[in-house]
């Protein structure tokens, strides 16, 4: 029996170990039924509520900018946001500062 190529290194090697593949090559480990779901990216604000492209969210703290000594208010809000993949996942635009790249888990649903 064939099994899937290593989504890591491409190797050929892989076995069945209970409901995953494995790869021994790089020890890569991974579930073929999670795949079929798609890589659909999950991002939560800071109370765990999953966050979508353009949601509107508030600040829950002074965050410092880099650059310039003014910092982002706490309870700022900032609407039409646009998640990411990456350290800094929420693309937006906040007013008196311009295009921004947040955390989430600095920042709450409204």
């Amino acid at each position: 029996m064939e099994y899937p190529k290593c989504p890591e290194c491409k190797g050929t090697n892989t076995y069945p170990f209970d409901n995953n593949i494995i790869c021994p090559d790089c020890a890569h480990e991974w579930n073929p039924a999670d795949e079929e779901k798609g890589n659909e990216l999950v991002i939560k604000d800071s109370n765990g509520v999953v966050l979508q492209n353009g949601d509107t969210v508030v600040t829950i703290k002074n965050l410092p900018v880099k650059g310039t000594s003014q910092s982002i208010k706490a309870g700022t809000k900032v609407k039409n946001i646009r998640l990411t993949d990456g350290d800094h996942n929420i693309d937006c635009k906040i007013d008196g500062f311009g295009a921004m790249a947040l955390k989430s888990e600095f920042v709450k649903k409204v």
